[in-house]
């Protein structure tokens, strides 16, 4: 019974981790090239984004290794931001876009980074744990049409609802 109660109580606190069987991380990731400020450029829908406007993600280093994340997006039925901060690590290496994140504690969800733009760092194609979570992360406000469609379509060949896609308002709306 002790062993059961080990094995449920590993599983729960390692939340979310895996991907979507046909997601693979990227390597040759490269972590002081992907900190710093990202726009959501499109995402899923899912409760912790909802109806959020002017989206972004912040990464910087932790004094332990990890990354500090703070994801920050506009309320225009609330007139205000909301905030969470988080951490991530890397789950196989740093090398390989991989990673853990965790904004509740102990448990932990899956950022894999699939797609990257590697030479000059300027867009990101992330999966979440299942293909229920997928962002386009860019480091401007907008992408080229090209990388969008490339998005899309790659993203709907890993068996994601492309269809379901929210295009996130980054242009100011105070």
């Amino acid at each position: 019974m002790r062993k059961l109660l080990l094995v449920i109580s590993i599983f729960l606190l390692s939340g979310c981790l895996g991907m979507p069987k046909l997601v693979q991380p990227v390597n040759d990731f490269e972590l002081n090239k992907y900190l710093g400020k990202w726009y959501e450029i499109a995402r899923l829908d899912h409760s912790f984004e909802r109806g959020l406007s002017q989206v972004s993600a912040e990464y910087s280093l932790k004094e332990d290794g990890g990354v500090r994340v703070i994801n920050r997006g506009f309320s225009a039925a609330k007139n205000e931001w909301k905030e969470a901060e988080g951490k991530a690590y890397f789950v196989n290496g740093d090398s390989e876009g991989y990673l853990k994140v965790s904004f509740f504690g102990p448990f932990y969800g899956s950022y894999v980074v699939f797609e990257l733009d590697h030479e000059n760092y300027q867009y990101a194609f992330i999966s979440g744990p299942d293909t229920d979570y997928l962002w386009l992360l860019a480091k401007t406000p907008t992408v080229p049409t090209e990388v969008l469609q490339k998005f899309v379509e790659m993203s709907k060949a890993r068996g994601f609802d492309t269809d379901s896609l929210i295009y996130v308002q980054q242009e100011s709306v105070q």
